[in-house]
């Protein structure tokens, strides 16, 4: 009877053996996946927010992970890190391990995306950028450009040139809206930094001033070694009550109607934009300025410069008369 006893002993003592070695090697055995899966298209898995480890091990399972979800359940169970996995959007490539797979869950390690918005871009550029993204979640459709402000956080704000152009990390699946937001919190952020180091003596009255004179410089120059010239235009002809005469701006006012041939008569058609028929400043920005614009803006050179003209190179030609004007019109635009 002992000996039998003894033999039982044995037996169990083997089998568990067995099942720890088996365990061991299976932790770091890759988990079987879908053959579509591939290290550039890796499986996508979303945990939502309060599940289970139970409930996670089904996901996992439904989501392509082809290991029964059970033992994917005792596994989480056993390593004393059940509770520890979070929520969000994970991916997982080929290779996985069960090891491998719960310490990605359990340190968080989300898939992540990005999404750049480029300087100079119009608030229907944005929208098109966000709302096109495979990466985003969309909840935006249907709301009016005066709801869109409310749901990030800016109600009764104009959406124009709210948005620091820039590259944003997201967590891929994450809402259309927090991109935005992230967008319009950078831009709030760097104008304050921006209007902080305003030029004494500035004609500009406001930060929302700021934005709007950094965004027609924006749209005027791509060369940063003329954004300063340029605000530097614009603010002496602001100091003088001369208009403006910015094209960007009247193009804006235009909309949809621009067919991409700015007319003499557009010049003369007024709209809230058109700087040709109205002094000061548009009523609102007219793109996304960059920081370089919005520096040139707050501290434009100190030039003596009213006008200035396209070379044909990207730069422009700053002239302090009408005369010297219009002889640069006259060499870089007529060819004479």
């Amino acid at each position: 009877m002992i000996r039998l006893l003894k033999l039982l002993l044995l037996a169990l003592l083997l089998a568990g053996a067995g099942a720890a070695a088996w365990g061991a090697w299976w932790l770091h055995r890759p988990l079987p996946l879908p053959d579509t899966v591939t290290s550039e298209t890796p499986l996508d898995v979303s945990i939502e927010p309060g599940s289970s480890a139970r409930a996670v091990a089904d996901t996992l399972a439904r989501s392509g992970v082809r290991t029964p979800p059970v033992l994917l359940f005792a596994w989480f169970r056993l390593s004393g890190e059940a509770r520890n996995i979070k929520a969000g959007s994970y991916e997982f490539a080929p290779g996985t391990t069960p090891r491998s797979l719960l310490s990605k869950l359990v340190r968080g390690e989300q898939a992540l995306r990005s999404i750049t918005l480029l300087e100079g871009w119009n608030i229907r550029q944005v929208l098109e950028a966000v709302r096109s993204s495979p990466d985003l979640t969309q909840d935006l459709a249907g709301l009016s450009m005066a709801d869109l402000m409310a749901r990030i956080g800016y109600p009764g704000r104009h959406p124009e040139g709210r948005f620091f152009p820039d590259t944003y990390r997201m967590v891929k699946h994450a809402p259309a809206s927090s991109v935005l937001r992230q967008a319009a919190q950078a831009m709030e952020q760097r104008l304050a930094e921006v209007w902080a180091q305003r030029a004494s003596g500035t004609p500009l009255r406001s930060p929302d001033e700021a934005l709007i004179l950094a965004s027609i410089i924006e749209k005027e120059t791509g060369l940063d070694s003329d954004r300063r010239q340029v605000g530097g235009v614009f603010t002496n002809r602001l100091r003088i009550g001369m208009r403006l005469q910015t094209d960007p701006s009247v193009i804006y006012g235009l909309g949809e109607r621009f067919d991409g041939n700015l007319r003499r008569v557009d010049l003369l058609t007024d709209t809230p934009y058109n700087t040709y028929t109205r002094a000061g400043l548009p009523p609102t920005p007219i793109a996304m300025p960059g920081l370089a614009s919005l520096m040139a803006a707050v501290q434009p050179a100190d030039t003596k410069a009213i006008y200035f003209v396209a070379k044909g190179d990207g730069s422009s030609h700053f002239s302090a008369t009408l005369e010297e004007h219009n002889a640069a019109v006259r060499r870089h635009i007529l060819g004479r």
